[in-house]
């Protein structure tokens, strides 16, 4: 198994979601977990989505990250949960040509 992840192609798979779960994923989980951001920052390998504190969230982010880690095994994810009422931040990141991939997918999924 490869895990030198700057190996890895820049190709989403997927057919590596269950497809039990595959069209839920791509049809509502996705859009629905970009348009829920309050706020998304450039970062210089990606981008950080931003969350309100809300019933729910985190493991709607969970299931998103589980299933995006099968389909695009290049991103690299970073989840924060800070104290009290401060907000959730998703980091998607990776090598070269990521933040392209990642910007095309979200421009597709916020129009």
């Amino acid at each position: 198994m490869n895990t030198d992840i700057s190996m890895e192609p820049i190709a989403c798979d997927l057919t590596q979601i269950p497809e039990t779960e595959r069209t839920e994923h791509i049809q509502n989980r996705v859009p629905a977990l970009f348009r829920a951001a309050r706020m998304v920052s450039e970062l210089p390998a990606g981008y950080a989505l931003s969350y309100d504190k809300a019933p729910g969230i985190i493991p709607q982010i969970a299931e998103f990250i589980e299933n995006e880690r099968l389909c695009c095994p290049f991103f690299t994810f970073d989840l924060q949960v800070p104290p009290g009422d401060a907000p959730i931040i998703l980091g998607i990141t990776g090598n070269d040509g990521v933040k392209e991939v990642l910007g095309g997918l979200m421009a597709e999924y916020l129009k």
